[in-house]
């Protein structure tokens, strides 16, 4: 089918509640997608962040394709091989957790909120959150998620929350009262404009949490599964949650969430409390196993960790070539390059000449290669951003 061909049947079937470039992309390997016109592009916001190995990564298309032939679904009434060894595979990695399957960062983060409430008394039934948060799209995530733009048309929204500003130790302890069952933030603001939450401010919450008998929920959907250079954000931090949600990443493409919590808050979650039909299915934890494996034989924590290093570095060296650059920002591949001025019509120019980013709050740009990206590449994306900001 033609570019055109396709855009028409989105135009006649499919409801329209994405901005969407008049682009078909029909190929992905790696850092690059191509088009149904044949132009290749190089793609430093993978996904939206879910490709955290690239495109098609080999050691996940392989897994999937043999998942395929042998079982891809059964349902949670049985046991399945994969969706016990991604649990061991991500337990290992942080911090000895049991876990819930999903499909989705949302339905990660519900499970939390409601994990939260299972295993606090009663009357806690209050949830803090951050301002410039992001958690979902479904009723408690949204209004988890403390951005008014977000919550235009779905008012009232879900009683029980209060927003906070991010890394505000004062309004954090303000906020704090005796009917709070849990705060749930994220490590990295992602959607946000990838802001760092300051260590301190992470310290503060667990603190809080252990004094009031509140349970400290990490949205780890952006920042696990390697994109900061350690497995999960909240590794940077001398602090240990008590509840992590991860997704994105964790498929190497293949939808997919899970929610990991401590043993003895998981066993709140019993039979009949929370579920999820394709949660956990054979096809999408075979996915991330192997998206586990590729990380570890690759050793791309390092390799995330050190090309964000060199691509920070290369970024920042704009800075004083380019007034609209205020400063860089973010760990290892999770970076931020802050605007002095609206960034929409950048991000077009780039995809123009062959460069996928992304703007959020219209002045930050997201720079969120996938962890297999090299010097090389970085260097041509760079390029590629430089010679845009040049023309104006």
């Amino acid at each position: 089918m033609t570019t055109q061909e396709t855009i028409g049947l989105f135009n006649d079937y499919v409801i329209a509640n994405y901005g969407r470039l008049p682009r078909v992309m029909v190929k992905g390997e790696g850092c690059y997608l191509w088009d149904a016109d044949g132009n290749k592009i190089l793609d430093m916001f993978p996904g939206w962040a879910v490709s955290g190995l690239g495109h098609c990564p080999p050691k996940v298309v392989e897994a999937v394709r043999k998942q395929v032939g042998e079982l891809i679904h059964i349902d949670n009434t049985f046991y399945s091989e994969p969706q016990g060894r991604l649990a061991k595979l991500l337990s290992e990695r942080a911090f000895g957790g049991k876990c819930f399957f999903c499909n989705s960062g949302a339905e990660a983060n519900e499970a939390a909120l409601k994990l939260a409430r299972l295993c606090t008394p009663k009357e806690k039934y209050k949830f803090i959150t951050c301002e410039g948060s992001f958690h979902g799209r479904t009723f408690a995530t949204v209004t988890a998620t403390a951005q008014p733009k977000y919550h235009e048309g779905f008012l009232p929204l879900l009683p029980g929350f209060a927003y906070i500003p991010f890394n505000d130790i004062k309004a954090l302890e303000a906020a704090f009262t005796d009917e709070v069952a849990a705060v749930l933030v994220e490590p990295i603001q992602g959607e946000g404009g990838i802001h760092v939450a300051s260590p301190e401010f992470l310290r503060a919450i667990r603190r809080l949490c252990d004094e009031k008998g509140a349970v400290m929920i990490l949205d780890e959907v952006q920042t696990g599964v390697g994109r900061t250079g350690k497995w999960f954000g909240y590794q940077h931090f001398d602090v240990e949650p008590d509840i992590i949600t991860m997704a994105k990443a964790l498929g190497g493409g293949v939808a997919i969430g899970a929610m990991m919590a401590r043993a003895e808050i998981a066993a709140c979650l019993v039979p009949g409390k929370h579920a999820s039909t394709f949660g956990g299915n054979c096809l999408a934890c075979a996915a991330g196993v192997a998206t586990i494996e590729a990380i570890d034989e690759g050793n791309l924590l390092q390799q995330a960790a050190e090309m964000g290093q060199y691509a920070q570095e290369k970024l920042r060296a704009l800075k004083e070539k380019h007034s609209i650059i205020d400063h860089v920002r973010g760990i290892g591949l999770m970076i931020g390059i802050q605007l002095t001025a609206a960034g929409a019509q950048i991000v077009g120019k780039c995809l123009e000449k062959g460069l996928r980013i992304n703007c959020t709050h219209d002045t930050v740009i997201r720079f969120m290669p996938p962890m297999i990206v090299t010097k090389e590449q970085i260097d041509e994306a760079v390029g590629i951003f430089d010679s845009v900001l040049s023309e104006g």
